[in-house]
């Protein structure tokens, strides 16, 4: 015979693991790309280093954004996840509302950035409290190609974040 506790018990773990199974759920539903996913088949790929290699006080760095090769569609649509470095570009309140998310630490501001094809703006509704530029952080969410010119350079990528959380 199984006692009232023991139901309770089990109700209330059963009821524990439900709650847990949404971050789950998560878990399962998203694709894991990397940054050289987002670069076409037989386009060349940003040589390391090349960031070093341009001139960092004759041209603004926009200016001096190597070109893009294309763009990659096969994920437009899908739940994606890619890591990252945050470049902020809208605040509301103290938390990052839209930001390039960029490959490596300094893209974009402290040297130029990668091309195109290796730039996603993030936008999210809720803000995200980021601890700074050096920050790696996985951005979950909408994935899809879309061309954004900001001041910092040119993105091909565009993802509707609904999770954003540390690296």
């Amino acid at each position: 015979m199984v006692s009232a506790n023991s139901n309770r018990r089990a109700f209330l773990t059963s009821l524990g693991v439900s709650m847990a199974m949404p971050s789950l759920v998560l878990a399962k539903d998203y694709i894991d790309l990397n940054w050289t996913d987002l670069i076409p088949e037989g386009q060349p790929k940003v040589p390391p280093g090349i960031q070093s290699m341009i001139q960092h006080d004759t041209l603004g760095m926009s200016a001096q954004q190597p070109p893009s090769h294309g763009v990659r569609t096969e994920w437009s649509g899908e739940t994606v996840r890619l890591p990252g470095y945050i470049v902020p570009i809208d605040y509301s309140g103290t938390g990052v509302t839209a930001f390039i998310l960029v490959p490596f630490v300094g893209a974009c501001v402290h040297v130029p950035p990668p091309p195109a094809n290796q730039l996603v703006f993030v936008t999210t509704q809720e803000p995200y409290e980021s601890s700074g530029l050096f920050e790696a952080v996985n951005v979950i969410g909408m994935f899809g190609t879309a061309s954004t010119s900001t001041q910092l350079a040119d993105i091909a990528y565009a993802l509707s974040a609904d999770h954003i959380e540390p690296f």
